[in-house]
């Protein structure tokens, strides 16, 4: 079977007009998801920090919902119920953006809220002592401090996030596991394009995970 294996297909004209249209979406999936996702995540984490029932009850409902259904159901539940909703198609792409950023801030909002509740109470008393607001206090005391011990639990969260993407392949949305099939199949060759695509992945996400474990270690030293 190994013998019979051709990658010469693969050159850079397939990958330029196959693979890199993909791996961009890929990235910028991964990227948009990420802010989007961190954004609305630490929004969602104040509110279940707050203590008033009015902004706790509908956070955590919208975090432990998210959390407990399949990524790919969240995914084929926008693609085919917001054209619905809206009365026009949305398409794949756009789809899949809203998607993980709605998502993954479910994800995000537990790391930060995790982040938060590790900076000691003492310098939020000390925040208010000098004449800190509540969010004055959150804005420069609290929330900096938990976005570095955070840093690299979120980091590994959007390593997660873009390997995830590939799951956008249920709605058709060119993706770089997309291109790497379609190369493949124009060329008959479909074995090998998605032994690549574990390739790249593997490639990818290891390279980023070793950087993610360099900045851990140095964070613990600053600490």
């Amino acid at each position: 079977m190994w013998a019979s294996l051709d990658f010469a297909f693969l050159n850079w004209s397939v990958v330029s007009s196959f693979v890199l249209k993909g791996f961009i979406y890929s990235i910028q999936l991964t990227l948009i998801a990420m802010v989007g996702g961190i954004i609305l995540g630490t929004l969602l984490a104040l509110m279940r920090l707050s203590g008033k029932p009015w902004l706790v009850i509908p956070a955590s409902a919208y975090v432990n919902t998210l959390r407990s259904i399949p990524l790919v159901m969240v995914i084929l539940w926008f693609f085919l119920l917001i054209p619905l909703i809206i009365g026009r198609p949305m398409g794949a792409e756009l789809s899949a953006i809203i998607t993980f950023t709605v998502f993954e801030a479910a994800y995000y909002s537990e790391i930060m809220r995790a982040g938060i509740q590790s900076v000691p109470k003492g310098q939020v008393y000390a925040g208010y002592a000098v004449g800190m607001t509540y969010k004055q206090c959150m804005q420069l005391v609290v929330l900096p401090q938990a976005f570095r011990n955070m840093l690299p639990v979120l980091l590994t969260q959007t390593i997660i996030l873009f390997q995830d993407t590939s799951l956008v392949y249920a709605i058709g949305a060119y993706d770089l596991l997309k291109g790497f099939e379609t190369a493949g199949k124009n060329f008959g060759r479909p074995i090998e394009s998605y032994l690549l695509a574990a390739v790249v992945y593997f490639v990818i996400c290891y390279a980023l995970s070793y950087l993610v474990k360099r900045l851990h270690k140095k964070i613990a030293i600053i600490r």
